[in-house]
């Protein structure tokens, strides 16, 4: 029969309970005023330094090798992270237990990510390779409140981990992560949809990031109403920087062009980037100098847009107070009479004045700055072409001037075509060539009068009225039928109202009269 006695004499000796949670309580109490002391009295920078030495003193007989991908770099996106963020969502499977997923309106499918914490174990040439999506906040934001006090808060980094054997070092660099990137291109070819971005101030930090949304333009070149030649000369010029990657590179030049559109407004300059856009199957920038303090805002901002993209910047001559180097001045906001409605736009940020220059804006445009990126579009808008500083106007910053002109016979014909249906000859037509040449009247307002009307007739007879009247300011529904009807109204209620003013001029007569009688 098994007793208490056959324990050893060890057992027996065992301590309390009361000498345990006595001893708990001391052992406890002695690590929190350490670890306090260890806070408190040590610098940041020594307290990193310990924990990353003793960190790897633990990892020295670990035979695993980690990869940090982070979301950004100082300046721009990884595009490392991006591709493992596209490659991976093809990785996906049951076995996840998190995944994040969204779709906008614009867009055809669901995107799938991986979720942050969740790991993937991934396999290539018979070795494996493991994923994890991890995010941390910033290095300043720490426990102590003081801290958190003296720093702004900013929103939490992501990356992914890439663990593997340190022996397949070199296959990872020289093959896996080859394959990622190639894979990912193709993923994101096949899922692309244009994008339109903006600027947008961000809650967390108050900083200015690019937001973007899908761009859903159906501008094309065969709806703008342009001067054919020209538009020709446009693609060919298109086509031959798509195919010239070797020949900017030989001849030591950035990869990249600028166009200038200029005209009055309604004449399609924002069509025509839209166009641009679908052809080449860029994404767009939208940039509004207004929006920007410095130069060195200017620059980060830059900086992260991606290639194969146009760089707008709509209004050069009225979107910031940018210096006019040849005069030392600024422009006025009074020099963009087109745009009285925008006149109650702040053209500072939070109240304080705009700090962008224009040498700011040249240096990234064709200065060392400039080779940050490949295969991108600058296009600069006006409607005042002369207002414009020499220096935005030299080749190698604006290398093709394209003037966006009144609506011309040519122009008219594409705008019938596209609107009324009209393929071919129309009676017409002939009458309203010669009026176009002798009036100046935009695309935006012929569209909006073969709009009135499906039956092409109709339309072009208002149209031929509204030319002759030259009232193309003036609203267009009596040009296709309703003219007299609301003619004869607008009579009776003139009428009318002379009959009423004549009435009461009779009755002040008569007032007048009885009181000089009375007195």
């Amino acid at each position: 029969m098994f007793s208490f006695n056959d324990f050893p004499s060890s057992f027996k000796d065992f301590p309390s309970t009361s000498t345990l949670f006595s001893w708990y309580a001391s052992t406890t109490a002695s690590v929190m005023m350490i670890r306090t002391m260890f806070n408190d009295l040590l610098p940041e920078v020594v307290r990193t330094y310990l924990c990353s030495f003793f960190l790897n003193i633990f990892k020295r007989g670990s035979n695993e090798l980690t990869l940090v991908i982070e979301e950004s770099t100082s300046f721009s996106q990884n595009q490392i992270y991006e591709a493992s963020d596209a490659y991976l969502s093809t990785k996906i499977t049951s076995k996840t237990k998190r995944v994040k997923i969204c779709k906008t309106p614009y867009q055809k499918n669901i995107t799938v990510r991986l979720e942050k914490n969740e790991e993937i174990v991934d396999t290539f040439e018979g070795v494996e390779l493991t994923w994890r999506h991890v995010c941390f906040d910033p290095a300043h934001r720490l426990n102590n409140p003081a801290r958190l006090m003296q720093y702004p808060v900013r929103p939490e980094k992501k990356a992914f981990e890439l663990t593997f054997h340190q022996k397949n070092k070199d296959m990872v660099f020289n093959s896996y992560m080859p394959f990622v990137l190639q894979k990912a291109n193709a993923i994101s070819e096949e899922e692309r949809s244009l994008s339109m971005y903006t600027l947008s101030k961000m809650e967390v930090d108050k900083s200015i990031k690019w937001a973007s949304i899908n761009l859903e333009h159906p501008a094309t070149f065969d709806t703008i109403a342009m001067e054919p030649k020209l538009k020709r000369n446009l693609i060919e010029d298109l086509n031959r920087f798509l195919r010239r990657k070797d020949f900017y590179k030989r001849v030591g030049r950035a990869w990249k062009r600028g166009y200038l559109l200029y005209g009055p407004p309604g004449t399609g300059k924002s069509s025509l980037v839209a166009a641009m856009a679908n052809y080449l199957k860029f994404d767009v920038y939208d940039l509004q100098l207004a929006s920007i303090m410095h130069d060195s805002d200017l620059r980060k901002l830059l900086l992260q847009t991606g290639n194969r993209s146009i760089l707008v910047i709509e209004d050069i001559d009225c979107s910031a107070d940018l210096t006019d180097r040849r005069n030392g001045s600024t422009l006025p906001e009074a020099s963009c009479p087109d745009d009285e409605e925008d006149d109650d736009q702040p053209d500072s940020v939070g109240g304080k004045r705009s700090m962008l220059t224009l040498s700011g804006l040249l240096n990234f445009i064709d200065g060392l700055w400039s080779s940050c990126g490949d295969e991108r579009i600058i296009v600069f808008t006006t409607n005042h072409k002369e207002r414009l500083d020499p220096a935005l106007l030299r080749p190698g910053r604006m290398d093709m001037h394209i003037h966006m002109s009144y609506c011309t016979p040519s122009g008219f014909r594409l705008l019938a075509s596209n609107y009324l249906g009209i393929s071919g000859e129309h009676n017409l037509f002939g009458e309203i060539d010669g009026l176009l040449r002798i009036n100046q009247v935009t695309p935006a307002q012929v569209a909006e009068v073969l709009m009135k009307s499906e039956d092409a007739d109709v339309a072009l007879r208002g149209f031929v009225k509204k030319l002759k009247r030259k009232d193309f300011n003036e609203d267009v529904e009596g040009d296709i039928g309703e003219a007299s009807e609301v003619e004869t109204i607008e009579t009776q209620m003139q009428h009318t109202e002379n009959s009423c003013q004549k009435a009461r001029r009779k009755k002040k007569g008569k007032g007048k009269k009885k009181i000089q009688a009375a007195s």
